[in-house]
């Protein structure tokens, strides 16, 4: 069977997102990962469906099952740190490819192969979510408004109906958001900050006030420069807020040392606190009749014929009949799945190397986001 799309890390919550999303859509999926069992009930409800096994850290064996599918985008689902794995992969199977984001030096390397890609005629956007993802779509519709852009201010907060702990997203990326330190600029100064020193109350729309702090892992330090630069821009940070139940769990899970860099020999075995953690985690259920809602924001100041300027974008997420046991990670599968749509039908035509603020259309992009329920506002303003 030939596949529109082959999904990696199609087993983990954001791949069963992205590949529930395409099929529902009626496109064909072959979903690749390494735990079957946690998309039985996928293989099961639709017919376009299958499964094979992909190790990402068995790069010619990732790129046999990718060559086999006969799809033409590839999706990578699975965690950050295997996103130049993927796209070197892809590269060798020739197929356009996206991801969901990574750290800065892992995108460095990914922007670094793009004389490889173009020469290749193939397109690799990485950061594909919500935060990179549509913070960065809604920075490419502002841009056009603004003929100096001094600061640019992005972030994400949520909360949830029933105050009880429930994954959020990935727990690896959560870990490295509460202990990694935080790169911002300031005044063209790149600086870092320990994000627990940052923590401030904030108030926002569909969310109420809560707790928010820079945090690294997030490459939109980097990408927001490049593609601001050439307006001046001076300073840019990445927030993160999190509703005080899941905030205090995870700073215990740290303290507990859960977010260590060092290895735990179990009975003989070194393995990651981390990567215990989220398979442990794996077996939390949400809470019946659960819910949760999330605003993604982005903050831009500048100038527009010689007066001052500002405009706030947000997207707010809110619960999604239907999808209840994704909570709002629905923004994050979502979009990868809508760029990967755009791809294929060649709205996006450009072979390269690309962060999302550079290549993907904002109103298309924002009018498949209302289709999902999910409303993008300026300065309080529904666009979409």
């Amino acid at each position: 069977m030939k596949f529109d799309f082959v999904v990696l890390g199609a087993t983990g919550m954001q791949g069963k997102i992205v590949s529930r999303d395409l099929l529902e859509r009626g496109y064909s999926v072959l979903m690749c990962g390494r735990d079957k069992s946690r998309i039985v009930h996928l293989l099961k409800r639709y017919m376009k469906t299958r499964f094979e096994y992909v190790d990402l850290t068995d790069i010619n064996n990732a790129i046999r099952v990718i060559k086999k599918s006969g799809a033409r985008v590839a999706i990578n689902c699975a965690e950050g740190n295997y996103d130049l794995n993927s796209l070197l992969a892809c590269i060798k199977a020739k197929v356009h490819s996206i991801d969901l984001g990574s750290d800065i030096p892992m995108t460095k390397q990914q922007m670094a192969l793009d004389k490889t890609l173009k020469k290749a005629k193939l397109t690799h956007i990485t950061g594909c979510g919500s935060v990179p993802g549509i913070g960065n779509v809604m920075l490419n519709y502002a841009d056009g408004k603004f003929d100096k852009i001094d600061t640019v201010e992005v972030g994400f907060a949520w909360d949830s109906n029933i105050k009880k702990f429930v994954v959020p997203f990935s727990m690896e990326s959560i870990l490295e958001e509460f202990t990694m330190y935080a790169p911002y600029m300031h005044n063209n100064k790149t600086m870092r900050i320990k994000p627990t020193d940052s923590i401030v109350r904030v108030y926002h729309k569909a969310i109420g006030r809560e707790s928010q702090f820079n945090v690294g892992h997030h490459p939109e330090t980097y990408t927001f420069y490049k593609f601001c630069r050439k307006k001046g821009v001076k300073n840019i940070e990445f927030y993160a807020g999190f509703p005080d139940h899941s905030m205090q769990v995870i700073q215990a899970l740290v303290d507990l040392g859960f977010a260590s860099n060092k290895k735990v020999n179990f009975k003989g075995i070194k393995i990651w606190p981390d990567e215990f953690l989220t398979e442990l985690l794996k077996r939390l259920k949400y809470p019946k009749g659960y819910t949760e809602t999330e605003n993604l924001w982005i903050l831009i100041k500048g100038k527009h014929k010689g007066k001052s300027k500002e405009i706030l974008m947000e997207c707010i997420v809110p619960p999604l009949k239907g999808w209840e046991d994704a909570g709002c990670n629905i923004d994050t599968g979502m979009p990868a799945s809508i760029i990967a749509q755009m791809i294929l039908k060649k709205i996006i035509n450009k072979p390269g190397s690309y962060s999302p603020e550079f290549v993907i259309p904002p109103l298309p992009f924002f009018k498949e986001l209302r289709k999902r329920q999910m409303k993008v506002f300026e300065n309080g303003k529904v666009i979409n």
